[in-house]
């Protein structure tokens, strides 16, 4: 499994979408919606999945930058939760490392913040010159090598 968690301070003025059936679901993204980007080193395909605070999701998989788009199959359904705890929220996101790329991985995290009075904003690791793109390379700021052997 792979687990990701956002941490939201303050999680207080934040809209969350309401909790809803576990269904993959398109456009997630038009609310509070937190996202991984995922693709391994110098590849122009990648897979993007979009997980909302409902325990909706999304996965989709492109051939290379916004092309060739898909859904992706996974292995089973994310499982996703929101606590908010003193002002904090907490968003995780589990899902099954089957299906994913062998490592090493190059990844962006990221996240569409909607806020009560219709404000967002744009959260990623590193963003590209202009407009918030969490598609654009740049975003793909991480990188995680293969788990040791030890």
């Amino acid at each position: 499994m792979l687990r990701l968690q956002w941490l939201v301070e303050p999680g207080a003025g934040v809209h969350f979408p309401p909790p809803a059936d576990k269904a993959r679901t398109d456009g997630l993204w038009q609310t509070t919606c937190f996202e991984l980007f995922l693709r391994q080193p110098d590849q122009a395909h990648y897979l993007e999945f979009n997980f909302s605070p409902s325990g909706r999701w999304a996965a989709y998989a492109f051939d290379d930058y916004r092309s060739g788009m898909r859904p992706a199959a996974l292995a089973r359904a994310p499982v996703c939760s929101l606590e908010v705890v003193d002002g904090i929220a907490r968003f995780t996101a589990e899902l099954p490392l089957a299906g994913l790329p062998g490592f090493p991985w190059s990844y962006g995290l990221s996240a569409v913040i909607e806020e009560r009075d219709g404000t967002k904003s744009y959260w990623a690791l590193a963003h590209p010159t202009g407009k918030p793109d969490f598609h654009h390379p740049t975003c793909f700021a991480a990188t995680l090598p293969p788990p040791s052997k030890t």
